[in-house]
């Protein structure tokens, strides 16, 4: 009976010492899995909105004065859409915005900024792949023996080497993920200062367009005061001549008609700054460049305004869009400065074939290898990583505090601008 249960037996041991090895290897992989998911460092958390339900002190306004009949409606919680200015129903206003949009130098600069920073985040997720590397060389060489001790005559031969190595960083602390974590907040600040460079530019176009159509009309309404007052100037000469009225009334009358006719030369002038100042946001220097003859009749005025909530405005203004992913880089920094101060661990292999000729490049004698490990760590430093680390906390601090005063002057701004309609 003794023979069968050994039999038996056998299998269950190996059993046994298979399965602990296998727990063993689940308990090691999760451990390991555990410390590769740890960064060190605060993770950052979007700040809250204001608890606010309008921007201006007591109520916003829901509608705009009426002027010449007529009153805007503000939809407050309604989303502004993307391609708002086609509101004014101005063909001349969309194809300005659209050619704005391809040949603005700023716009441009922008979006090649937004590239950059886009190309560099995907640089930075490469720490987390191995390096491979390839090397082949070729040299003659004399050797001499006495280097090593030795009396034996001098040899003169041809080296060929093919090696290949390959390294890993094992980012056990979370270093270099805070570091691509900082990289991916500087793709959203130059995500979010693109799309500020492109708000701005519609807007300046918008309101330049608008600016210029009203000149126009001044323009035009001053050079009929002109003609009336003209007309004025004539019939009190016929008055002084008929002598039924004071030769004063011809002096006031024709200083009034000089302001008025002052008044001309100066509103030209900003016409032409407007002009120039569309050319440039057109991409075109002024003298290459017809202004479009936008006039007031031309443009409708929107009957209504969308008004974003409180709630909205920090997720949707492009400056604290900004200061926010500014935060965010900075909250990333301290994780990386944190990681500066604990061990580093870097893993290594290396395969070489060497040979005297090339066809005994791939002989057994000639080929070497080498694998191995190596951990590093802090030990002094003249508290250049503690202080370093230091620095990294008061810059988010300071990210913050930048951050909250971006949003308080966005608020004041949707305020001052509600109260000005």
């Amino acid at each position: 009976m003794s023979a069968p249960s050994s039999r038996v037996s056998a299998p269950r041991g190996r059993a046994a010492a298979t399965g602990w090895r296998r727990a063993g290897a689940v308990a090691v992989g999760a451990l390991a899995s555990a410390v590769m998911g740890c960064a060190v460092g605060p993770n950052f958390v979007r700040p809250a909105a204001p608890a606010v339900t309008h921007y201006a002190n007591g109520t916003d306004p829901v509608r705009t004065p009426s002027a010449q009949g007529t009153s805007q409606q503000l939809n407050v919680g309604e989303q502004v859409a993307a391609d708002w200015w086609h509101v004014f129903n101005s063909s001349q206003l969309d194809g300005l915005i659209k050619a704005a949009l391809i040949n603005n130098p700023g716009l441009l600069a922008a979006q090649a900024s937004l590239q950059q920073s886009e190309n560099s985040l995907r640089a930075g997720y490469g720490i987390f792949y191995p390096s491979l590397s390839a090397d082949a060389a070729a040299t003659r060489e004399r050797y001499s023996p006495l280097r090593a001790g030795s009396d034996a005559p001098p040899a003169i031969f041809n080296l060929f080497t093919l090696s290949a190595s390959v390294s890993y960083a094992l980012d056990v602390f979370g270093g270099q993920r805070r570091t691509v974590e900082a990289l991916g907040a500087a793709v959203d600040v130059q995500r979010a200062d693109e799309e500020g460079v492109y708000l701005t530019l519609v807007a300046n176009i918008v309101n330049t367009v608008v600016a210029e159509a009203a000149y126009r009309a001044e323009i035009d309404a001053t050079q009929e005061l002109i003609g009336l007052q003209r007309e004025q100037v004539r019939l009190a000469q016929v008055q002084v001549t008929a002598g039924t009225a004071a030769y004063s009334t011809v002096l006031s009358l024709q200083s009034q008609l000089a302001t008025y006719e002052a008044t001309i030369p100066q509103l030209e002038q900003k016409l032409s700054q407007s002009d120039d100042l569309l050319a440039s946001l057109s991409g075109h220097v002024p003298a290459e460049w017809t202004p479009p003859q936008v006039r007031l009749s031309d443009l409708t005025l929107p009957a209504d305004l969308p008004v974003s909530l409180p709630s909205d405005l920090v997720r949707q203004r492009p400056d604290i869009l900004a200061a926010e992913a500014v935060a965010h880089a900075a909250s990333a920094n301290i994780g990386v400065a944190t990681a500066a101060l604990l061990p580093s661990i870097d893993l290594s292999g290396n395969y070489s074939a060497n040979g005297m000729a090339t066809q005994t490049l791939f002989a057994k004698s000639g080929r070497s290898w080498s694998a191995g490990g190596d951990i590093s760590a802090p030990l002094f430093s003249g508290g250049t990583l503690w202080f370093s680390r230091k620095a990294a906390i008061n810059g988010y601090d300071q990210a913050m505090a930048s951050y909250r005063a971006t949003v308080l002057s966005a608020f004041a701004q949707v305020a001052d601008t509600l109260r000005a309609l």
